[in-house]
């Protein structure tokens, strides 16, 4: 949510930072659910182009986060914590999960200026 955040949402309202908090290590450091860095950029897309109530269309949102999930999954391989925290520190990786934020991160931006219109 800080990596992303706000850059595209202006200025960040500190409750979308808590809000994501309990999403980091794949929900509550259990490594058992989505990367928290997944799941931030799926939130970020909700607050952009989700809806308010029953009546409004959710496509937009759902479309757009369709596309994200199969972008991260297509780059990193999965959207799952465990996996990806292998990965992260295995022998001769990164080391941290910096790298997936930024990842995840590179992803989104992508998909939101594309989704604008913008190259």
């Amino acid at each position: 949510m800080l990596a992303v955040g706000g850059h595209v949402l202006g200025d960040l309202d500190p409750r979308f930072v808590r809000m994501a908090t309990g999403f980091a290590g794949g929900v509550g450091e259990s490594k058992q659910e989505m990367c928290g860095a997944f799941s931030a950029g799926v939130m970020i897309i909700g607050v952009l182009y989700g809806r308010n109530s029953l009546e409004e269309d959710d496509l937009p949102a759902l479309d757009l986060a369709t596309r994200y999930r199969e972008r991260f999954a297509a780059e990193l391989g999965t959207t799952r914590c465990g996996p990806l925290y292998e990965q992260v520190h295995a022998p001769g990786g990164p080391g941290s999960c910096s790298f997936v934020v930024e990842r995840a991160a590179r992803i989104l931006l992508r998909l939101l200026a594309e989704q604008r219109g913008e190259r």
